[in-house]
């Protein structure tokens, strides 16, 4: 008889348990995916950052770009490196269209790397 006394009382424990698994199992899913976006940002910051910092040139349209990417970076809460090197492109010289580009990149282009 006690079980039946008790039934609302052991489905609501139950219901709650579920309910705080689902909580966590959510919460570590998103842990996840903004530790992948940060992952993302930050391997695009820095690929593009050092592109623009070998050739020492950038476009208006590449440096919209990389303020985009920066910051996504930096709301996700990306270090101070990514900020470094943003502030370093935007001493780069500004021009209209790129005529430098690194040798690593043309030769994978070219496929001789």
């Amino acid at each position: 008889m006690a079980i039946q006394e008790h039934i609302f009382e052991i489905i609501w424990s139950i219901a709650g348990g579920a309910i705080l698994a689902f909580v966590g199992y959510a919460f570590k899913v998103l842990r996840g995916l903004v530790v992948s976006s940060l992952a993302v940002s930050h391997d695009k910051l820095y690929r593009y950052a050092e592109f623009y910092i070998l050739t020492n040139q950038i476009t208006v349209d590449e440096m919209k770009n990389l303020e985009h990417i920066y910051k996504g970076y930096h709301l996700l809460g990306g270090n101070g490196t990514g900020t470094e090197l943003f502030e370093k492109c935007k001493e780069i010289p500004v021009v209209e269209r790129r005529t430098k580009w690194n040798p690593y990149y043309l030769a994978k282009m070219e496929g001789e790397v």
